[in-house]
Order: C-alpha cells, then sequence, then structure tokens
C-alpha cells in the first residue's frame, strides 16, 4: 500500500500513542509518536510530518496548547487535532483559536478519526495547491489558465515567450483541452489587447458563407448583398483573429486563407480593390493537419504558415495532478451562479476522477462540476451524485476511451447532461403540481436559478388540472 502521509502522535499515555499509531498505519500513513511535548517538539523539527494529532492536557506544558502554539507559529500550514478527554464547548473554543485543525474526544470512534485525519490532510494539500496556483499566477500573470502540472507549466513558458510577438500560432489539443482560452491568453498578453480577438468558428460555418463572412462583400456580389459589408479579416485589423478548428476549412477557401496570411491583403466577395490589414493569425484544430496533408485534405503550404509556433496542449488524463485545482475553481464558478458555496468532491469520488479517462477533457469535468453542484444537497459531493456513465468509464481500457473520445464531443456530453437535468427538473415540477417555489425548494435551489434554468432548457410548465 502506497504510504499516504505522515503523521506525529504526541500524548502522554503510551497505550494512546501505540493504539493510534497502529490504527494509522494500518491505514496506510507512517506514524510515529512522543510521549512529551518536548520530544515531540524535537521530532517535529526534525522531520517533516503531513499531520499532527496532539493531547490537550499533556504533563509539562498547559493542555498541550502551547504546543500547539509552537508548531503553527512555525509551520502554520500543518494541520493539527487535538485529542481531548473531555468534551466541552470551552476546549473547543480555545484549541480552535489557538489555529487547531480539529479535536476528537476519548474514546475515539476509528472511522471518524480516520475520516478527520483524511479531511485534514485533503483541505491542506488542497491549500497548498492554492497557493502553488496564486504563485503561478503572480509569476505568468495568466489568471484564466489553471494548473500545476509540468507539461502545463512549460505551455505557460512558451505563451510568456510568443504573446508579445506577431508570429502565428497553431494551438493543437484534443476537443474540450481549452485551446480557445488560449488562444485568448495570448492575445491578451500582446500588444493587440486594447481591441477585442475575433473568432472564426469555422467548422459551424457553411462553406458557401465562409468567405464572404472572412473577407467581407460589396453590394451586389450575390442576390442578398443589398449593402456592402466588411469581413471578419478588416474587423480584425491591428488585433488578432482566431480560427478554432481550422482543419475544417475547404481547400479553395484554404488558398484565399494562404494569401492573406502571406500578404496581408485580400479583395472583398465581388470587388476589385485590394484591402490591406495587419492581423495576427492564431489557430486551433484537434485534428492532425500533417496526416491531412498526406491526403490531399490540407494545403501543405498553409499549413507550414500556420505552424510557425506550435502549442501542444496536454489531455486532461496526461495532466491530472491538475483536476483538483480546476475542480476547485468550477466549484466557486457555478456555486455563486447557484449561491451554493463550499461544495467540493469527497475523497472517495476525487480519487475516481483521478483514475477516469476524460474523452472530455477539461469541457466535460466542467460539465460534472455544474451537474454537481445543482443537485447537491449538502457540501460534499458523493459518489451517488455521480452519473452512471463516469462510474462505468472509470473501467474503460485506454483502446475503448480513445473510441469513446471520437464518438464522444463537448457537444453531445453538454446535450446528455441538459437532458439528465431537464428530466430532474420536470419530475420534481410534477411532484410539486407544477408549483415553482415549491419545486425550487426540492431542488434546494434559489426560485430565480430554476426560472432561469426552465426558460433555459426550454421546459413547459403544466399545472394539475390543466386540459
Amino acid at each position: 500500500m502506497p504510504e499516504k502521509g505522515s503523521i506525529l502522535v504526541i500524548d502522554d499515555e503510551p497505550e494512546i500513542c501505540e493504539s493510534l499509531a497502529q490504527l494509522l498505519r494500518m491505514e496506510g500513513y507512517r506514524a510515529d509518536t512522543a510521549p512529551d511535548a518536548e520530544s515531540g517538539l524535537k521530532k517535529f523539527g526534525q522531520n517533516p510530518f503531513d499531520l499532527v494529532l496532539l493531547d490537550v492536557s499533556l504533563p509539562e506544558r498547559e493542555q498541550g496548547v502551547e504546543v500547539l502554539r509552537s508548531i503553527k507559529r512555525d509551520n502554520p500550514e500543518t494541520p493539527v487535532i487535538m485529542i481531548t478527554a473531555y468534551d466541552s464547548s470551552e476546549t473547543a473554543f480555545t484549541v480552535s483559536k489557538e489555529g487547531a485543525d480539529n479535536y476528537i474526544t476519548k474514546p475515539w470512534d476509528n472511522e471518524k478519526l480516520l475520516l478527520d485525519v483524511r479531511n485534514a490532510l485533503s483541505n491542506c494539500r488542497l491549500r497548498a495547491e492554492n497557493l502553488q496556483w496564486r504563485r503561478l499566477q503572480s509569476r505568468y500573470d495568466l489568471p484564466n489558465v489553471i494548473g500545476k502540472s509540468e507539461r502545463m507549466k512549460k505551455v505557460f513558458d512558451l505563451i510568456m515567450q510568443i504573446a508579445p510577438s506577431r508570429a502565428t500560432v497553431l494551438i493543437q489539443g484534443e476537443s474540450g483541452t481549452g485551446k480557445e482560452l488560449i488562444a485568448k491568453t495570448i492575445h491578451l498578453r500582446s500588444s493587440r489587447a486594447q481591441k477585442p480577438m475575433v473568432p472564426v468558428n469555422t467548422g459551424s460555418m457553411p462553406i458557401d458563407l465562409l468567405e464572404s463572412t472572412l473577407f467581407g462583400h460589396v453590394k451586389g456580389a450575390f442576390t442578398s448583398a443589398i449593402a456592402s459589408k466588411k469581413g471578419l479579416f478588416e474587423l480584425a485589423d491591428q488585433s488578432s483573429i482566431f480560427f478554432d478548428e481550422i482543419g475544417t476549412i475547404g481547400i479553395d477557401t484554404q488558398a484565399k486563407l494562404l494569401r492573406v496570411i502571406q500578404e496581408r491583403e485580400f479583395m472583398r466577395l465581388g470587388g476589385t480593390e485590394t484591402v490591406r490589414v495587419d492581423v495576427r493569425i492564431l489557430a486551433a484544430t484537434n485534428s492532425d493537419l500533417g496526416k491531412m496533408v498526406e491526403e490531399g485534405k490540407f494545403r501543405e503550404d498553409l499549413y507550414y504558415r500556420l505552424n510557425v509556433i506550435a502549442i501542444d496542449l496536454p489531455p486532461l488524463r496526461d495532466r491530472k495532478e491538475d483536476i483538483p485545482l480546476l475542480a476547485r475553481h468550477f466549484f466557486t464558478k457555478y456555486g455563486e451562479e447557484n449561491q451554493k458555496s463550499g461544495l467540493a468532491f469527497s475523497p472517495e469520488v476525487m480519487k475516481l476522477l483521478m483514475n477516469y479517462g476524460w474523452p472530455g477533457n477539461i469541457r466535460e469535468l466542467e460539465n460534472l462540476v455544474e451537474r454537481s453542484v445543482v443537485l447537491a444537497s449538502g457540501s460534499t459531493i458523493g459518489l451517488d451524485l455521480l452519473p452512471d456513465s463516469l462510474r462505468e468509464g472509470n473501467g474503460l481500457s485506454a483502446a475503448s476511451r480513445n473510441q469513446f473520445s471520437a464518438q464522444l464531443n463537448g457537444d453531445s456530453l453538454s446535450g446528455m447532461l441538459q437532458d439528465y437535468e431537464r428530466r430532474i427538473i420536470v419530475k420534481t415540477l410534477e411532484r410539486a403540481g407544477g408549483r415553482q417555489t415549491e419545486a425550487a425548494e426540492q431542488l434546494k435551489v434559489p426560485l430565480s436559478t430554476l426560472n432561469q434554468k426552465i426558460k433555459r432548457l426550454h421546459i413547459r410548465l403544466h399545472r394539475r388540472g390543466d386540459g
């Protein structure tokens, strides 16, 4: 069993020290003991411990509070759980005021004690991760990009290097990895940040409208062109233009796009005058453009023009140490939206999430957190609130996950979650006889939030007795 952490037990009763140490070791912790304050503080100073279990009533230091003060003074982030024979509000107030993270009473319940230890260690690690994240934010000034993994640190470094330039950037990664967020960050760190970045979702745009949208048109260029119109390239002059899913652009349009990148000029559809622009090109793809070049589906010259600087975003399954930070970020975001605070995944859920394949990447995690916030009735999200698909997907092989990733993009996952949310709201409304106030109380969400969701999900309301 891998070691879960190191714990120091300080208690003047040898039987209690040994009993706690044995219990902790059986659970996979490294445990050491000390019979008094002096030896306890000496051991704590010589070896790093992740948590301390400290007796309130040590003989040579009044109520053990001095030991607590000493530990918290030099190591304020180390969690300390006090042990007391007397369960009183005065004791709880005193140790809490001095910085204790929790306290347990003798005789203790083993399961409760282990749960308190797990929670204290989990909270401590989370605080450390948040501190590291804030330091990264301060260093890189990238408030919207979350991650502490080595692969993301390399992405941060690359962003800081290339953002001030006008170089074309190709951002590569699976669906849901945050490619548009990286593009926005590059733009906001550049000298062009005073103007908004212009996004182009080529995958959702009909081919016959794409050229008119990009380059604009003159009056009379086609039947419905009743007036001249600027295209997105002109709107992005002195700014950045972002092509999402650049691999979906047709071969004919690729040729015209190549000319703009090379010459920084183009003609409006139906026009004869050349329009010059100063535009920085940012592009993203979840496709293998090199393979598409080999298959004749993408122009080789355009590929090399785009691939001046490449940023490869890792999938979430390859940066799992970022999952707790991302989850906390999304809990804050959706907790504020739904007027719920202090929500978090239980240790059991977090363990499952760390082993999950994440075919939908960050977008899938964000959807999961939003769903959890909506359904939560308490502060801790347990296994019972997870969708069956996630629990079953946790056991998928790598090949199955890859196949699932190919079949399930972010949009379809979002649709599945919306459908699940819609069914829950409809069922609750039926139980409440169509009374939204009562339904909101059952769902434990504000009435305003329920109203917004009813509108967003296009739920038709029927009261009992309606025809």
